[in-house]
């Protein structure tokens, strides 16, 4: 079992950045790709950005594209966020993911384990 704790969340204004992170233990970090997700109230949770193992491929959600940025340490197991250029859309409880698989994976299904979320509010 792997788990995930992330950090990083609040209020924030409009046009303003904040930084996620995500702690991994358990398993081996470099056998799992990593994402970020969200999900805002009333909607179903959606893929916002992930990582490939070694941290060299790395996919976005088109809605965050050129905002956020993913990326990951290896030697202290953590997986960030930088999210920048914040939209009250933005706003959700963002969640760390862990997927078998070692590539970029946008699909949720593909991911085996789940963080408990951190809340992020865009709002002035």
């Amino acid at each position: 079992q792997m788990q995930l704790a992330e950090s990083g969340g609040g209020l924030v204004q409009p046009g303003g950045s904040v930084r996620l992170s995500c702690v991994a233990s358990g398993r081996t970090f470099t056998n799992y790709g990593m994402g970020w997700f969200r999900q805002a109230p009333g909607k179903e949770r959606e893929f916002v950005a992930a990582v490939d193992s070694g941290g060299g491929d790395t996919g976005y959600a088109d809605s965050v594209k050129g905002r956020f940025t993913i990326s990951r340490d290896n030697t202290k197991n953590t997986v960030n966020l930088q999210m920048n250029s914040l939209k009250p859309e933005d706003t959700a409880v963002y969640y760390c993911a862990a997927s078998e698989y070692t590539i970029v994976i946008s699909n949720i299904h593909q991911y085996n384990y789940w963080g408990q979320g951190t809340q992020v509010t865009v709002s002035s």
